[in-house]
């Protein structure tokens, strides 16, 4: 069962923000393109606390997707699943909690660090980078990178299916044991929907996830500021060119970007005062959308501006 509740009316309003977005000039945009939209009738943050989670989980909110059930290759987006899951690992007292993963966690999240990310994939995982390795050791290897993907199996959501969440993220990309691990044809890429990680992140905000004081650590890491003058002074802000331009800078933002040379993504929870709070993940793919900075925000402006019109009228 799906997290939210398919809306017709958000449907159609999905199908026509992706063809009017082909006819401004992204011509096969419909099949790079993947979106899933939520909208809540109050805030999500902290939605849980109140609720038993069974509870919690039954209050389905209103919801839609274009092609959100299809994996793609999510980028740095996968870094929110590390985020989790090191959250959840250190409940269970897995890992230590020290101040050099902590240290990790944010530079992931905040500034989206690939060399942070390495050391949180390794903690997680208990191996490390390095040259090949003979196979009867690479075997072993392999299992324990597939550590965390066992772990969203027994989450046990169908939104899930199809994902892979074990490989690091790269500036310059993988070498020895790491290329070796990605396959011949890349086949072992990462790989996550949007209606995937829409769920992730609507547990997290509202802290349905792990623990509650776990949400609230990772909510802190995913808080955006959308002021002009702070914006301009970080460079990898993960609000230009992403869904948070697209927004008014009053709004609060939670959120997760990931670009490369051939995807753009964002993942995001936003509250803006008088209108319906909403949680929005858009994956595009392509070299075109990759360096496209005005697609997230066009979409992001018109999701949170218009009314949803009845499917009747």
């Amino acid at each position: 069962m799906a997290f939210y509740n398919p809306d017709p009316g958000m449907a159609q309003q999905l199908a026509r923000l992706v063809d009017d977005l082909e006819q401004e000039g992204r011509p096969g945009l419909a099949d790079r393109l993947s979106i899933t939209w939520v909208r809540y009738p109050e805030s999500l943050r902290r939605r849980a606390a109140s609720l038993e989670l069974e509870d919690f989980w039954a209050q389905a909110p209103s919801g839609a997707n274009w092609g959100g059930a299809r994996p793609r290759y999510p980028a740095s987006v996968v870094k929110l699943v590390y985020l989790v899951a090191a959250e959840a690992w250190l409940q269970l007292q897995l890992i230590e909690d020290e101040p050099e993963l902590r240290r990790a966690l944010a530079d992931m999240i905040r500034d989206s660090g690939n060399d942070a990310t390495s050391l949180v994939v390794d903690r997680l995982s208990g191996t490390t980078s390095g040259p090949d390795l003979p196979p009867e050791r690479f075997a072993e290897w392999v299992a324990q990178r597939q550590l965390v993907n066992r772990w969203l199996e027994d989450l046990g959501w169908p939104e899930l299916q199809g994902c892979n969440a074990c490989q690091k993220t790269w500036g310059d990309g993988p070498y020895g044991r790491e290329r070796a691990f990605y396959g011949d044809q890349l086949e072992n890429r990462n790989r996550l929907s949007t209606d995937a990680t829409a769920r992730l992140l609507h547990a997290v905000i509202a802290g349905a996830l792990v623990s509650p004081p776990a949400c609230r650590r990772m909510r802190e890491l995913l808080r955006r500021s959308l002021d002009p003058q702070e914006r301009s002074a970080d460079p990898e802000n993960q609000v230009d060119g992403f869904l948070g331009a697209g927004l008014p800078t009053d709004a609060k933002l939670w959120s997760k970007a990931g670009w490369m040379s051939q995807a753009r993504h964002d993942a995001a929870y936003v509250e803006i005062e008088g209108a319906d709070p909403f949680l929005l993940v858009v994956f595009s793919e392509g070299k075109g959308c990759a360096g496209d900075e005005t697609l997230l925000p066009a979409i992001a402006r018109s999701l949170r501006s218009h009314p949803v019109e009845s499917p009747l009228g």
